[in-house]
C-alpha cells in the first residue's frame, strides 16, 4: 500500500518551512518514527519522522525547497501491504484499443499522524570526499567560523532499517558496522567543515562526539593540508574563471580560499560569493524591521556597581559547581529584572492599537536571546519571577544546550514579556538593543569590568561595575518610567541580600 507522508501541522503560526536535509534515499527501508527530513522553521528546527515503516518509493521534496504544511513529503510502502502490481499489458489484436493502467490506491496519512520531533532521530550518513574533508577542514580551522554548507542527500548505502532509535542522538558512518553518537548541532557542524565522525574519538559521556573534538579532528586536517600546500604552492592566473577561483587573502592557501562561505561568483566589481537566506535569518530580518519601523526606540546607559555581587558569587561558585550548577552573573541579574518588573508593570506590557488597549502581563516571561549556529533565538524562562537563583542557573544551562544543540520546541519561543541579551559573553559593553515587539523593553548587559570609581567619602577605588542598555519602545514606556525600573534593577544587583530576598 503506498502512502503519502506530507508535513505535519508544525504549531501555531507557522505554515511553511525550508528542507535543510534528507535523510532518507529512494528504495530504502525506514522504521517507524525514523527522521525523513530535516526542516527549519521561522526559529527552530525540527526532524519530520516516518509515521510508518516501509520503503521509501518517491521522494518529493529537494534541500532548500519551502514546503507548506499539507505538503507531500515522500510516497511511501507501507510495511506488510499488499505489492503495488502494474496491470499487464493486453494481448496483440488486430485493432489494439489502449487501456489505462487503474492508478494505485493512494491512502493519505493526516498530519497528525505525523508529528514534529525536535529530539534526535537516527540520522543516515552525509558521503564527504576526502579532497573536501581537507579542504573544508583547513578553511574551518583558519577562519574560526564555519559557513553553512548546502545540504546534499546521502548517496552512501543505507543502514539497517531494524536499528532501534535511541535517546542520544547517532549518526551511522559509511561502515554499516559502525555508530557513532553525537548531537544533531555537532553532527550539522561535522558536516558543515567536512569532517567523517567515523574517525573521530569522542571524548564525551559514552564516547560521545563534542563540538571540541570535531574541532580537534579539524585542526588536524588542517595541518595535513597545510603540509600539502606547502610542497606546491598556489599560483593564480590573471585569466582564471571566476566561477572556479576567489581572490586569496595574503596569506591565504588555495584550500582555505576554496572553501570559504558562499557559492563563488562575479559581479560588476569583482569576485563575490553568494548565499541563500535561511529561514531563521529571513524571519530575523521581518522582525527586526518590523519593530524598526513601527516603534520608536530609547536607549538609556548606565552602570551597576557588582563588586559585592562578585565577591558573593565568586565565594559560593564552589559549593553551586558540587551540586552541579555553574553560577555566573546573568541568573542575578535574571532575578533582578523579574522582581523589577513586578514593581514596573508598564515594562512588562504589550501594546494592542488594533484593539486600542494595553495589556498588563501578571507573568514574567523572561526571553534570553542565545546566539545559536543557525541565528539568534530567544527562548523564554517562564514564571522567572517565582523561580530561585539556583532554579533560574539551571534554567539558563538547560536552555544554552537545547538552543545549540537544536533540541528546543517553537513554543519555547513565545509568550515572551521582556528580553534580556548578554553581550558581555562575547565582550561587549554597551549597546542599542532593539525591542523584540510585542514587548515594550529589553535590556542588554555588557562585560563587567574594573573601573575607577568616586566613592561617597571621596576616595577613588577600584569597582567592578556592570554596563546596562535599556531600549524601550517610547509609545507606551515614557523615559521617568525607564529610569526608576533601571535604577530598580541595579539597587538590587548593588545589594545582593536584598535580591536574595526579594519576592515574587
Amino acid at each position: 500500500m503506498s502512502i503519502d507522508v506530507k508535513l505535519p501541522d508544525l504549531g501555531d503560526g507557522i505554515e511553511s518551512g525550508d528542507v535543510l536535509e534528507i535523510y532518507v534515499t529512494e528504495g530504502e527501508a525506514v522504521t517507524k518514527n525514523q527522521g525523513l527530513i530535516e526542516l527549519e522553521t521561522d526559529k527552530a528546527t525540527v526532524t519530520v519522522p516516518s509515521p510508518l515503516s516501509g520503503t521509501i518509493r518517491k521522494i518529493l521534496v529537494a534541500p532548500g525547497q519551502s514546503i507548506a504544511v499539507g505538503a507531500v513529503i515522500v510516497q511511501l510502502e507501507a510495511t506488510g501491504a499488499a505489492p503495488t502490481t502494474k496491470p499487464a499489458a493486453p494481448a496483440p489484436t488486430a485493432k489494439p484499443t489502449p487501456t489505462p493502467a487503474p492508478a494505485p490506491a493512494q491512502d493519505q496519512v493526516s498530519p497528525a499522524s505525523a508529528t514534529p520531533v525536535v529530539s534526535t532521530p537516527l540520522t543516515p550518513p552525509v558521503a564527504v570526499s576526502s579532497s573536501a574533508a581537507a579542504t573544508t577542514a583547513s578553511s574551518a580551522a583558519a577562519m574560526g567560523t564555519t559557513g553553512r554548507a548546502s545540504s546534499k542527500q546521502s548517496t552512501s548505502a543505507s543502514t539497517s532499517a531494524t536499528a532501534p532509535l535511541t535517546s542520544v542522538a547517532t549518526t551511522a558512518s559509511t561502515n554499516a558496522d559502525t555508530v557513532v553518537a553525537a548531537s544533531p548541532a555537532v553532527r550539522r557542524f561535522a558536516r558543515e567543515v567536512g569532517i567523517d565522525l567515523s574517525q573521530v574519538h569522542g571524548t564525551g559521556d559514552g564516547s560521545r562526539i563534542t563540538r571540541d573534538d570535531v574541532l580537534l579532528a579539524v585542526r588536524k586536517s588542517s595541518a595535513l593540508a597545510a603540509q600539502s600546500q606547502t610542497a606546491v604552492p598556489p599560483v593564480l592566473q590573471p585569466d582564471r574563471s571566476p566561477a572556479a577561483t576567489v581572490d586569496v587573502p595574503s596569506g591565504a592557501s588555495g584550500a582555505q580560499a576554496t572553501a570559504l562561505p558562499g557559492t563563488p561568483g562575479r559581479d560588476d566589481y569583482g569576485p563575490v560569493r553568494t548565499e541563500r537566506l535561511t529561514k531563521i535569518r529571513k524571519t530575523i530580518a521581518t522582525q527586526m524591521h518590523k519593530s524598526w519601523s513601527t516603534a520608536p526606540q530609547v536607549t538609556n546607559f548606565d552602570d551597576a556597581d557588582v563588586t559585592e555581587l562578585e565577591a558573593f558569587r565568586v565565594a559560593s561558585k564552589d559549593d553551586y559547581a558540587a551540586r552541579g550548577i555553574k553560577l555566573t552573573s546573568l541568573p542575578f541579574l535574571v532575578k533582578a529584572v523579574a522582581a523589577a518588573l513586578r514593581s514596573h508593570p508598564m515594562l512588562n506590557a504589550s501594546l494592542d492599537l488594533e484593539n486600542e488597549q494595553l495589556v498588563y502581563h501578571d507573568y514574567v516571561n523572561l526571553g534570553i536571546a542565545v546566539d545559536s549556529p543557525r541565528g539568534l533565538v530567544v527562548p523564554n524562562i517562564r514564571n522567572a519571577h517565582q523561580m530561585s537563583i539556583p532554579d533560574i542557573a539551571r534554567a539558563l544551562a538547560d536552555m544554552a544546550q537545547r538552543v545549540r544543540s537544536g533540541e528546543f520546541s517553537v513554543s519555547e519561543l513565545r509568550g515572551g514579556t521582556f528580553t534580556i541579551s548578554n553581550l558581555g559573553a562575547i565582550g561587549g559593553t554597551y549597546s542599542t538593543p532593539i525591542v523584540n515587539v510585542p514587548e515594550v523593553a529589553i535590556l542588554l548587559v555588557g562585560r563587567t569590568r574594573r573601573l575607577p570609581v568616586v566613592m561617597d567619602d571621596n576616595l577613588i577605588k577600584p569597582r567592578q561595575m556592570m554596563p546596562l542598555s535599556l531600549s524601550y519602545d517610547h509609545r507606551l514606556v515614557d523615559g521617568g518610567a525607564a529610569t526608576r525600573f533601571l535604577n530598580d534593577v541595579i539597587g538590587l544587583l548593588e545589594a545582593p541580600s536584598r535580591l536574595l530576598l526579594a519576592l515574587s
